[in-house]
C-alpha cells in the first residue's frame, strides 16, 4: 500500500473532467468582460506585505497568508522581543494576495504611464485567505475581476450590473443584485451618533446573513456601540417597499446627512439608467448590505442565488482613493469580483454544466497496428488543422479495451480502419452514444466533426 498522501485544507485537485467545467466558467465570463471592451492583466502571485497590510481592515489582516524570507532571518531577531508584529515583520515581507483589487491598484499605479484612462481591465488568479474551511469557502481559490479606473461616472456602476445580469443569465442561474452605497452607511452610522464607529458597523453588518441580526447586535455591543444606539439601527434593518419607497424614507430619516444624501443622488443615478435596460434579474436597494472591506467609498454591488442557500456570488464597488495610498491621489476606480469557485459549486448542484463539457475529445481512433496507423496519421493531422480534438489510441491492445477508454473518457465518436476501410480510402465512424455504424472518408467525417462542435 502506498504511503498516504494528501494536500492541506481549504484546497483542492482538479481532476480534467472538472477543469472542463471550470474552463467553460472562466470562459463564459471572459465573452462576457470583452464584450464590454475589458482587457486583460496579470500579476504576481505574492506582493510586499507593505502592500497588502491595512488595505482589508483588522479581519481581512488577520487572514493574510504571509511568506517567510528565505535565509536565516532568525539570526537577525531580538530573542527578548515580545511584540508579535516586530517578528513578524523581520521573518515575512511578502504575503500571496488576499484579493484582486489591491494588486491592481499597485498595478495602476507602478504602469501609470503605460496605460491609458479610463483604463478598463480583467483579472483571473487565484488568491488566498487563512479563512476557516467550509463548504463553499477555501483557502485558494479563483476570482474573476472586472475595474474601471480612472472614472467617476455612474455609467460604470450600471455597465457593472448588467456584466452581473450577463454572466449568470448565461450559466442560467436565477439571482437577485443587490445594491447600497457606502455613503448611505456613513450616515446611517451618523443616524445613531456612531460616525467613529463606521468600519465597526459595516464589518459587522457584512455579516448578517452568516450570524444572524442578534448576533450582529452581539458583536456591535462589544464594539462600544450602547443599546440606544443600535436600537436605532432596527428600522434601517426593517425598511420595505419597492426601491423608490426605500429611497424616499432614507431621504426621510437622514436628511440631515450631506454625505448619506450624496449616497442616495448616486444609487437614484444608477436606477434611473437602468430604467432604460430590460435585466433578466432584480436589482434590488439592500440596506444591510457593508461588504466589510475598508477601500470601498460609494455604492457596493452583490450578487445571491434566488431559491438557493449559497453566499455571494459576486461582489464589489466604488473605491475614491485606494491608488492614494501607492502615491496617486483621487483616481476613482469601480470593480466587481466573480467568485468562480461558488459558482461551479452552484452549478454542479443543480446539475446546470452543459453536456458537452463531459470530454475534450470528439473521437478516438483505434489502433490496430503499423498498416493502420500509417494510414490514419494523416488524417489525424488534416482534422487537427481544421480545429478538431482527435486522438489515436498509443498501444495496438484488444479493441474491447479501446472502447472502454473511449466510454469512460465520454469519446462521443470511434474510428476504425481496418484492411477494408484502408482498400477503399474509408473510415468506420460509430456513435458511442446512439450506437449507429456509418462508412465515411476523412472530408465527410470532417464534416461531421465540425457540425458536431
Amino acid at each position: 500500500m502506498g504511503k498516504s498522501v494528501s494536500i492541506p485544507k481549504g484546497t483542492r485537485d482538479f481532476l480534467p473532467f472538472e477543469m472542463n467545467r471550470r474552463n467553460y466558467i472562466f470562459n463564459t465570463i471572459r465573452e462576457v468582460f470583452e464584450t464590454y471592451g475589458y482587457v486583460a492583466i496579470e500579476t504576481p502571485a505574492m506582493e510586499n506585505l507593505s502592500t497588502l497590510l491595512g488595505k482589508y481592515g483588522d479581519e481581512g489582516d488577520k487572514l493574510l497568508f504571509k511568506i517567510l524570507n528565505s535565509g536565516d532571518f532568525m539570526a537577525k531577531a531580538d530573542p527578548k522581543e515580545t511584540n508579535l508584529n516586530k517578528w513578524i515583520s523581520v521573518l515575512c515581507e511578502k504575503g500571496l494576495r488576499y484579493d484582486l483589487t489591491v494588486p491592481f491598484a499597485r498595478f495602476v499605479v507602478q504602469h501609470r504611464e503605460e496605460i491609458t484612462l479610463p483604463f478598463k481591465r480583467y483579472q483571473m488568479q487565484a488568491v488566498w485567505r487563512a479563512d476557516k474551511p467550509q463548504k463553499g469557502r477555501y483557502r485558494e481559490f479563483f476570482q474573476c475581476d472586472v475595474d474601471v479606473i480612472g472614472s467617476k461616472s455612474m455609467l460604470n456602476e450600471v455597465e457593472l450590473i448588467q456584466i452581473e445580469d450577463d454572466v449568470f443569465s448565461r450559466f442560467g442561474i436565477k439571482t437577485v443584485i443587490k445594491l447600497n452605497n457606502r455613503k448611505i452607511l456613513t450616515g446611517i452610522a451618523q443616524y445613531i451618533d456612531a460616525e467613529d464607529k463606521i468600519i465597526d458597523i459595516t464589518v459587522a453588518i457584512d455579516k448578517l446573513d452568516k450570524i444572524g441580526l442578534e448576533n450582529v447586535k452581539n458583536e456591535l455591543k462589544t464594539k462600544g456601540l450602547s443599546s440606544e444606539a443600535i436600537a436605532k439601527l432596527q428600522p434601517v434593518f426593517d425598511l420595505s417597499g419597492s426601491n423608490e419607497e426605500k429611497l424616499n424614507s432614507l431621504k426621510n430619516m437622514l436628511a440631515f446627512s450631506e454625505t448619506a444624501m450624496q449616497g442616495i443622488k448616486e444609487i437614484e443615478e444608477i436606477f434611473t439608467h437602468l430604467s432604460y435596460l430590460t435585466l433578466n434579474n432584480p436589482v434590488e436597494l439592500d440596506l444591510t448590505l457593508a461588504r466589510g472591506l475598508n477601500y470601498y467609498t460609494g455604492a457596493i454591488i452583490e450578487v445571491k442565488a434566488r431559491d438557493l442557500a449559497f453566499g455571494s456570488l459576486s461582489g464589489g464597488g466604488r473605491y475614491d482613493n485606494l491608488t492614494g495610498i501607492f502615491g496617486i491621489p483621487d483616481m476613482s476606480g469601480v470593480g466587481i469580483s466573480f467568485g468562480a469557485d461558488r459558482i461551479y459549486d452552484i452549478l454542479n448542484e443543480v446539475n446546470a454544466f452543459p453536456e458537452m463539457l463531459h470530454s475534450n475529445l470528439q473521437a478516438l481512433f483505434v489502433n490496430f497496428g503499423t498498416t493502420e496507423t500509417q494510414y490514419l496519421l494523416p488524417i489525424l493531422r488534416e482534422l487537427r488543422a481544421a480545429g478538431l480534438k482527435v486522438m489515436l489510441y498509443p498501444d495496438a491492445v484488444k479493441l474491447g479495451k479501446q472502447f472502454t477508454y473511449a466510454n469512460n473518457l465520454h469519446i462521443p465518436y470511434v474510428v476504425v480502419a481496418g484492411e477494408e476501410e484502408i482498400k477503399n480510402r474509408k473510415l468506420q465512424v460509430k456513435n458511442m452514444q446512439s450506437g449507429e455504424q456509418q462508412m465515411l472518408d476523412s472530408t465527410e467525417l470532417l464534416a461531421l466533426l465540425k457540425h458536431k462542435q
